[in-house]
């Protein structure tokens, strides 16, 4: 018999919880042939979100929680539940129900009889986001796939079933700036995608904001991509060339057409346009190595307080 493994970060999730675990509970049980485990792993909420998993793990024994000593991030709770997942296939999915449960029986056949090593799922639209959110996440995914040149697209999430070949794979790479879209490109493997409509979630509030999204995103770009490394030299480039040009026009009004210009005014400009340059450039540098830096103390990814 196959064990699946339910892996759900929880970030003050006590509004959603119960109705989460009871919509997952009825789906993953009606799957022929397999056993289940729930892993809730409470990611420092400062709600009653523990107490509802303690009293869910009560109730269930095939529930397990894991309460991090503070919020760690989405990224350390999905690591932390692939890493104590025992079953045979992982899923991981959101608790505001945004991630369908009724997909978790396509999921498993297509990975125990179609034979493929992971079967995501792709939210299609993106009604309830806000069009700014929308048009953000859209060219987000358009630039990070020209960066990575990786298979990184809109709509493709977290949400996915994997069988124990593949959540091994990903456990190799433990670094401590997790990007894990990416990171689920990078390991390859046979994906299958089931579509399925985006909707507003059950109950609570969403924890992303556009401050936070954006942070996700430079993250990501940071953690697949050098090449913003290779703006300075591009910019170099077009510097010269308007170097080029400036000195051409100069050369042009004062000996053709008599026209003096202002050495002072250009100056100045240079000196500011430069000066903003250098600086883009060495913050550039800057994240790039204060990923380096925080790699190479080794830091635990998570750190558990309490679990069952």
């Amino acid at each position: 018999m196959n064990k699946i493994s339910i892996i759900v970060p929880c970030y003050n999730e006590e509004e959603v919880l119960i109705h989460f675990y009871q919509e997952t509970h009825a789906a993953v049980s009606a799957i022929a042939g397999t056993s289940y485990e729930f892993l809730f792993i409470d990611d420092g909420s400062r709600d009653h979100t523990l107490d509802i998993l303690k009293l869910l793990c009560y109730q269930d024994p095939n529930c397990r929680y894991f309460s991090f000593s503070r919020n760690f991030g989405k990224e350390a709770a999905m690591y932390a539940g692939l890493k104590h997942a025992c079953g045979d296939y992982c899923v991981i999915m959101d608790a505001d129900l945004q991630h369908p449960p009724k997909l978790l029986a396509p999921m498993y056949h297509a990975l125990s009889q179609e034979g493929y090593d992971c079967c995501a799922g792709k939210r299609m639209g993106r009604e309830g986001d806000g069009v700014m959110r929308s048009f953000l996440s859209r060219s987000f995914y358009s630039v990070i796939q020209k960066l990575t040149h990786m298979n990184m697209n809109d709509g493709d999430g977290d949400f996915r079933m994997m069988n124990r070949t593949m959540v091994d794979a990903i456990l190799q790479i433990q670094e401590y700036n997790r990007y894990t879209k990416g990171i689920f490109s990078f390991v390859g493997f046979e994906t299958k995608w089931l579509e399925f409509e985006n909707v507003e979630r059950a109950a609570g509030k969403t924890k992303w904001n556009l401050k936070s999204l954006f942070s996700y995103a430079f993250d990501g770009i940071l953690s697949f991509s050098t090449a913003p490394l290779k703006l300075s030299g591009i910019l170099g480039g077009i510097l010269f060339l308007i170097a080029c040009l400036l000195s051409f026009s100069g050369f042009t009004q004062q000996f053709f057409f008599h026209h003096s210009v202002s050495s002072l005014t250009l100056v100045m400009i240079v000196v500011i346009f430069l000066s903003s340059l250098q600086m883009m450039m060495v913050f550039i540098l800057g994240e790039y190595l204060s990923k380096d830096y925080l790699e190479n103390k080794k830091r635990p990814i998570y750190i558990i307080r309490e679990q069952n």
